[in-house]
């Protein structure tokens, strides 16, 4: 069993436009974040639509990983993630129901890096330091919010992904 921890909140207004830290967001099914460019429908993938467009996870640990491992500073907003985990086995959780704080989302596809976020972070490399870890999609099932410092929490066995 694992629980984590909800380090980092990002969103940003508009396709490729710089992300942007916040402390706390209201999460809505079928939309994703308030404020986020796919909510908006703004994104730059936002003519491709569907639940994997809501919510993107990425560990600190894997950020972590990428410095020691490839000497690349990747910081958290700069991932193009919405939410920076700690203690959340994000590979493991492709068809799970999970708590972020009040929220139930459900994991719905990893979210492998793209040349779009190596373009955007103009850090060279980061595209492969990250393959196998580069995050996780969520769909958002309940409304509601999440904060920074929020429990990220599994639901029972039984809970599946509608």
């Amino acid at each position: 069993m694992w629980q984590g921890e909800v380090v980092g909140i990002y969103i940003a207004p508009g396709g490729s436009q710089p992300m942007q830290a916040v402390a706390g967001v209201w999460a809505v099914p079928g939309k994703g974040l308030e404020g986020d460019r796919y909510f908006r429908q703004v994104g730059t993938y936002s003519d491709k639509p569907g639940p994997h467009r809501e919510v993107t996870l990425i560990a600190i640990e894997a950020l972590d990983a990428v410095r020691r491992e490839a000497g690349i500073r990747l910081a958290p907003g700069q991932s193009r993630r919405n939410i920076t985990t700690r203690g959340v086995p994000l590979n493991d959780l492709v068809g799970q129901t999970f708590r972020l704080g009040e929220v139930r989302v459900g994991g719905v596809r990893l979210c492998p890096p793209c040349q779009h976020l190596e373009d955007l972070a103009g850090l060279p490399g980061v595209m492969k330091a990250l393959v196998d870890r580069g995050g996780l999609r969520v769909q958002v099932l309940t409304e509601g919010a999440i904060r920074v410092g929020d429990a990220i929490l599994p639901e029972p066995a039984e809970a599946k992904t509608p």
